[in-house]
């Protein structure tokens, strides 16, 4: 009687740690379901974002290369104005921030060096000018800044 009363406590136990297993395997499959909707939510803009920065990058030489003097153009340059804004603002909503260097220390993980040039005004590897802002989306590279860096003049 004593065996098979140890027998069944044996079981029980095993039964019991099969039960504790099982229910770690859900709840670790709950947080991987929960982690791979939250990365979907998170990314699921980076095509459509891709697609957009054309656009702001156009708008934005549009107002860099235009006639800022003429007065004809003034309203239109405004309108220019208010509409990058607007996509900017728009799409920050969602998580993507302008990667804008000017004047910061050169970062390979979000700066392209397009060019370097030689300064003794600036520590070298200091970003120069901006040719094209970089973005990223949640903190993923969506695109790098393209820049001009500084190197010690000889």
């Amino acid at each position: 009687l004593y065996a098979e009363l140890e027998e069944a406590k044996q079981t029980i136990a095993s039964q019991k740690d099969g039960v504790v297993r099982a229910a770690a395997d859900v709840d670790n499959m709950r947080r991987r379901a929960a982690q791979d909707v939250e990365k979907a939510h998170k990314f699921a803009l980076e095509k459509f974002a891709n697609e957009l920065l054309p656009v702001i990058d156009n708008l934005e030489r549009a107002i860099e290369f235009s006639d800022k003097e003429n007065e004809t153009l003034k309203p239109l340059l405004e309108g220019i104005d208010m509409t990058v804004k607007s996509f900017n603002d728009a799409v920050a909503k969602f998580g993507v921030e302008i990667v804008n260097p000017q004047g910061e220390q050169f970062n390979p993980e979000f700066h392209q060096a397009m060019s370097i040039q030689p300064s003794n005004d600036v520590t070298p590897n200091t970003v120069l000018a901006v040719m094209q802002k970089g973005y990223t989306l949640n903190g993923r590279l969506l695109r790098p800044a393209m820049v001009m860096v500084s190197k010690a003049a000889e």
